[in-house]
């Protein structure tokens, strides 16, 4: 796919769904939303915990070389000051003329105000320092001010030598964390995907110079292949390498995973070489050596570093826009209407299963609650649904992304003890028995 084509989906269908059905809210929607905030409903919670389960899984916990760190949000100052955040990290704004509007200068196109259509009306270029301001302690003054860390990375950078005394890893290993980064974007815009609060899930791997590029490579492709496995399409993920001129100063090389959006390729994750320039400005500023020295003591050397870093935030807004789509459903009396579903990959799913009697009669309801209890204690995320017919059950479930529905009817009750086992992908419908149901559902939520 070329730069110039875009993921056909209607995000006004994808941002009302995420609405109606507890997966998104404007922040602050009571009081008419502050710009660039999101509030994640009951859905929405859920998704972003599987989201991060499963990367935390798969960074460290299947991993023998990396451990973890939750990092204070509010650092000292310097730290800032050493990372080059203070001076650099800035970007170019201009304001419009006839609209007042606010904009970042290398998102204009044509010279054509995204806000009104003027064309040539901007302001000089300005510089603009994405860091929120804030003061530790009762005074406001300079020398009480702080900011709202603008990423995770430095906080795992300041911690390198206590992790490396505490767990005694030897290099190459990791420290993963994720937590929120806080920036004052000039223009927040494409719903969740560029935000002024956000989370991150972000990797520093150490190794020695030499071996980087080795490691580079195989992080590219660990973490390309980790969004394959939980069900984004392949033809709507690329790699892209960052030209000469578009890398960051701390960058020796770096990659970025992009995910065809409705309005183009936007960025899911980074991955880059940033060799040893955070250690060695940290080293420099803090006056403490962060050198490495190996197992038997004869080299010492500041550690190269490669740096996954994802956001939590786009990551479940490319999950979601991927598993939207629209077809059609038999109805009750067997003839197509249609129906709106989200193919989540289940172990992303808020939902796993829903309990669906086939009505509200008494005869249904305390076999429909012993088997919701079962799922619940043998841990599947699971919901109790009886309010509506069935099939608008079906397409409520459909639509916030259950795999599986499992209802129990009056056969089950007076006949068989089978309850059926409805798949959200393919609508087809199995029986099996109460004393398998937890077997099954395992088998098939895999």
């Amino acid at each position: 796919m070329s730069d110039g084509e875009r993921n056909p989906l209607d995000m006004e269908k994808l941002v009302s769904l995420c609405k109606r059905r507890g997966y998104i809210f404007p922040g602050s929607d009571l009081y008419g939303g502050l710009n660039g905030t999101w509030d994640y409903g009951p859905l929405g919670v859920e998704l972003k915990r599987n989201i991060k389960d499963a990367w935390w899984r798969a960074v460290v916990r299947e991993r023998d070389d990396v451990v973890g760190l939750d990092a204070a949000i509010l650092m000292n100052p310097q730290v800032w000051v050493a990372s080059g955040h203070v001076s650099g990290f800035t970007d170019p704004m201009v304001d419009c003329k006839a609209c007042q509007g606010r904009f970042r200068a290398d998102h204009i196109e044509d010279n054509r105000c995204p806000g009104c259509g003027a064309v040539g009306q901007f302001t000089e270029v300005r510089r603009f320092n994405l860091m929120f301001k804030t003061f530790v302690g009762p005074v406001e003054s300079e020398a009480a001010q702080v900011y709202l860390r603008p990423e995770t990375a430095q906080g795992i950078f300041v911690n390198f030598p206590n992790v490396l005394a505490a767990t005694r890893k030897r290099v190459p290993f990791g420290i993963a964390q994720i937590g929120k980064a806080f920036r004052n974007e000039i223009n927040p815009r494409n719903f969740t995907y560029r935000s002024r609060e956000f989370e991150q899930m972000e990797l520093e791997f150490f190794c020695k110079p030499g071996s980087d590029e080795e490691w580079h490579r195989r992080w590219l492709d660990e973490r390309f292949n980790w969004y394959l496995k939980l069900g984004l399409r392949k033809d709507r993920l690329r790699l892209r390498q960052h030209a000469k001129e578009e890398l960051a100063h701390y960058a020796k090389d770096t990659y970025d995973i992009e995910y065809l959006f409705p309005w183009g390729w936007g960025e899911l994750e980074g991955i880059a070489n940033r060799a040893d320039f955070d250690l060695k400005q940290h080293q420099q500023f803090a006056g403490k050596s962060l050198e490495y020295f190996d197992d038997d003591g004869k080299e010492r050397y500041i550690p190269y570093v490669i740096e996954p870093s994802g956001g939590v935030d786009r990551t479940a807004l490319a999950f979601l826009v991927d598993a939207y789509a629209e077809d059609a459903a038999p109805d009750a009396k067997g003839k197509e209407e249609p129906r709106v579903v989200l193919r989540l990959h289940p172990a992303l799913a808020p939902v796993k299963v829903a309990v669906l009697p086939l009505s509200r009669n008494e005869k249904l309801r305390p076999q429909a609650r012993e088997v919701f209890d079962l799922l619940r204690r043998a841990g599947i995320s699971s919901e109790y649904d009886d309010a509506q017919s069935i099939g608008r059950r079906y397409r409520r479930q459909d639509e916030i992304g259950t795999p599986l529905c499992v209802t129990i009817d009056f056969q089950t009750v007076e006949e068989d003890k089978q309850v059926t086992i409805r798949d959200r992908d393919s609508m087809q419908q199995v029986r099996v028995p109460i004393a398998e149901l937890v077997a099954a559902l395992r088998e098939k939520l895999v």
